[in-house]
């Protein structure tokens, strides 16, 4: 099967890279550039996409953040910390993000004749973010194909394999897999180590302990 996929560089998107792999897909990756500040992440996607010979592009469509603005990981507020189930977590949001993505991809999908487009967003993020849960997948699945009629593999539609289970059932895929977690990023700070504070730094703290896979990661706090 020739799947697209969208990599961000983060655990679960490399994760669902090897998964998509180790089942002997035809994988192409996308990874995109929004002016996110943690965009170090791009360069792990470009690493971990190297390593499985994955062809990997790099979209820039950081214009689009003075229209998805007021949001931590793109505009000059400080990134939350704690837990994702917060209420402060809703300022990690960047509105709309995965329906831009993938309609991109979606478009890249199209063209290549691909049989999916697939994202590793999971149960985690159901909480805060809209735009990860079945519901939204599903539709605008629907709504996509409906607008490439005639102009697409008819087989295409989006699978998200990891949206009803949680990280740390992705770390254990992952590991089984092979994925080297050094090599991905989540911190939404920006910095050069992962701060060990954000919401997405504590979720990736949960997932290695409560799946049993060491954490090679190196946090400040």
């Amino acid at each position: 099967m020739k799947v697209v996929m969208i990599l961000s560089g983060g655990m679960d998107s490399v994760s669902l890279m090897h998964y998509l792999v180790s089942q002997s897909n035809e994988v192409h990756a996308l990874s995109f550039d929004y002016g996110q500040r943690h965009r170090k992440e791009l360069d792990c996607a470009t690493k971990c996409a190297a390593a499985l010979a994955v062809p990997h592009k790099v979209i820039n469509i950081s214009g689009i953040a003075p229209l998805v603005g007021k949001s931590a990981l793109t505009d000059n507020i400080e990134v939350p910390h704690g837990h994702y189930e917060a209420e402060n977590m809703k300022l990690t949001v960047v509105p709309n993000r995965n329906a831009i993505m993938l309609s991109l991809a979606y478009g890249y999908a199209c063209t290549i004749e691909a049989d999916a487009l697939a994202c590793g967003v999971h149960s985690g993020d159901h909480a805060i973010y809209p735009d990860c849960r079945p519901e939204f997948i599903e539709q605008l699945s629907t709504a996509l194909a409906t607008g490439t009629d005639g102009h697409r593999n008819p087989k295409l539609k989006i699978i998200a394999p990891f949206v009803n289970i949680d990280k740390g059932e992705i770390a254990k895929i992952g590991a089984s897999c092979g994925v080297n977690f050094s090599e991905t990023w989540t911190c939404y700070e920006g910095g050069d180590v992962h701060c060990g504070k954000c919401g997405a730094c504590t979720e990736r703290k949960e997932a290695f302990r409560d799946s049993g896979v060491p954490d090679p990661t190196e946090y400040l706090a």
